[in-house]
């Protein structure tokens, strides 16, 4: 009987992504990339309109990835399929569904994998030779339904540096938050499954002592919705998309994650790595990470309730509060993923 092939130290792997801009699913797919093009051949295929309101998530690559544009729509699945016959991957690395699907309908005998960023929201991802969740509920949406190979990762997260405190000062000065003054924040998109509405709602009604700020940063559709919900309250600003988001985690006093639907929220990790304590509500991954890493949560979509809490932090000290993340640094999550990959090529090669 033949000898399995050895799997190679060095792997050759296929990331696919087709989306545009840049959100927590383009942060994460750049992260694994990075890491793994240290060590291994990295390919990343992308839409050529990858770019959406001047952001993208090749602005987030290093040059040891190989970037790979596709047409938007016509031909992309004939380009990727020629892209993936001349790379020959150990492993293909799907991100999100359209990848999925364009995948499963090649039929190509190469090793493909799944992350569930959101969910397994189509039959293809059921079709995969491997899934990796971020959450655990994810797992338990999959336990009668795939059985393929599952893996349950850590969001990845990349440290951040610590902030001089003249340089938090010039921030908070920036966003015209006074030195006493308590910076309230929500980050993300303005989308109607992050709970914005109920923030906005459950704000207005809260009775402090203390003088309180509340900043959006983020962009979406429902802004304009949102701006007509904060009225003309002085306290309440919309600050938009970021780049240096990961510095002011570490000049705000106190974020707030709201979410109806949440896979696994980033910006709950990426507080925290600020030492930023954190409000969420209590579904999906944000019950997980405050259950993990300490923090309050409310009952989704109930304002009085979301207030109550907000008040009880703001009649207390709101220290600093810094967990523990170092399953998620990316450099031991990433090592755990390739772990997985190697599982499926020896079981594939053998």
């Amino acid at each position: 009987m033949p000898h399995p092939m050895p799997v190679p130290d060095r792997m050759k792997i296929a990331h696919i992504i087709l989306s545009r801009g840049f959100a927590g699913s383009e942060r994460s797919t750049a992260e694994s990339c990075n890491e793994q093009s240290q060590n291994h051949d990295v390919v990343l295929f992308v839409r050529r309109d990858h770019r959406k309101k001047g952001v993208s998530i090749v602005d987030h690559v290093l040059p040891s990835v190989r970037l790979v544009e596709l047409p938007a729509r016509i031909f992309t699945a004939r380009q990727l399929r020629r892209g993936l016959l001349e790379f020959a991957p150990d492993i293909v690395h799907c991100h999100l569904r359209r990848s999925t699907r364009l995948i499963k309908k090649m039929h190509l005998d190469l090793l493909a994998v799944a992350t569930l960023h959101i969910e397994a929201n189509g039959p293809e991802y059921l079709q995969m030779d491997g899934l990796i969740c971020n959450a655990r509920w994810q797992l338990e949406s999959l336990q009668s339904r795939y059985s393929g190979a599952v893996f349950k990762a850590n969001n990845s997260l990349v440290p951040h540096r610590r902030l001089s405190s003249d340089e938090i000062e010039a921030l908070r000065r920036e966003l015209g938050v006074g030195p006493d003054d308590v910076l309230i924040a929500g980050v993300g998109r303005l989308h109607s499954s992050k709970g914005w509405d109920t923030l906005i709602r459950a704000y207005q009604k809260v009775k402090s002592r203390a003088t309180t700020r509340l900043a959006f940063f983020g962009e979406g559709r429902l802004e304009a919705t949102l701006r007509d919900l904060a009225g003309n309250n002085a306290n309440i600003g919309f600050f938009g998309y970021r780049r240096d988001v990961k510095d002011l985690y570490q000049c705000v006093d106190l974020l707030v994650c709201p979410s109806r639907y949440e896979p696994l929220p980033r910006v709950i990790l990426e507080a925290m790595d600020a030492g930023t304590p954190v409000i969420a509500s209590n579904i999906g991954g944000c019950l997980e990470l405050i259950e993990d890493y300490g923090g309050d949560t409310f009952q989704v979509d109930d304002v009085d309730d979301l207030r109550a809490v907000l008040e009880r932090r703001l009649a207390g000290a709101l220290e600093r509060h810094r967990p523990d993340l170092t399953a998620h640094y990316v450099s031991n999550a990433n090592r755990q993923i390739e772990d997985f990959y190697r599982r499926l090529i020896a079981d594939k090669r053998s």
